[in-house]
């Protein structure tokens, strides 16, 4: 009931929400012939595997939006292909599911026009080994870091980047793990690292560190 709750304030509350699909490839149950979130580690002898078609993935998509703009009329959507490989569906079959979830995203002309393109600038602008972590399915943090800035490149205004660097600067001196932190010096980057916390809040106060 929290996470229902969470969830429900964060998309009255949005100004954008980003929706990443990785797979057309579900789970339907025998015995209720519904299609499964989870499988619960029932035997797998207990569900039959199909692949969403086009158009049934295009209507998920329609209905997500409308269930979506009934609490909040004025969210804006940004839709994407999650780059990472089910491999254990298949090769052929991992390219069949990103196929269906690309044709019914682009078949809608409102969901093209909010389109980034994660997967295709893995697949072809970061087309070598040294893209993906050890697995070989996942992107490695520089791939991460490219698409991320791939992204804001595309949706967020210049006069934001130095916000967004300082905003940066600040989460990465928060993860700072201090030898000593009774000592001055560590007393002293605190009273710094609150002190441009403070400056950043003042500027955006719906920013939480």
């Amino acid at each position: 009931n929290s996470i229902l709750e969470v969830t429900n304030h964060q998309i009255t509350k949005s100004t954008h929400l980003i929706i990443t699909y990785g797979t057309s490839w579900v789970y339907r149950k025998k015995s209720s012939n519904e299609i499964v979130a989870n499988c619960h580690k029932v035997p797998q002898n207990e569900f039959d595997k199909e692949i969403l078609s086009v158009e049934i993935i295009e209507k998920s998509i329609q209905n997500t939006i409308n269930l979506v703009k009934k609490l909040n009329p004025n969210c804006n959507f940004i839709f994407t292909i999650s780059p990472v490989r089910h491999i254990k569906d298949g090769f052929v079959e991992n390219q069949r599911s990103k196929a269906n979830l690309i044709s019914a995203i682009h078949n809608s002309q409102f969901t093209i026009h909010n389109y980034f393109p994660s997967y295709e600038i893995l697949m072809d602008e970061l087309r070598d080994y040294r893209f993906y972590a050890d697995d070989m399915l996942h992107p490695s943090q520089a791939a991460i870091d490219y698409i991320w800035i791939r992204f804001f490149e595309n949706y967020v205004e210049d006069k934001e980047f130095a916000l967004m660097n300082q905003v940066c600067e600040i989460q990465r001196a928060i993860k700072h793990r201090p030898f000593n932190p009774n000592s001055d010096s560590h007393k002293k980057f605190m009273d710094n690292l609150t002190q441009k916390m403070h400056l950043v809040q003042e500027k955006c106060s719906h920013i939480q560190f």
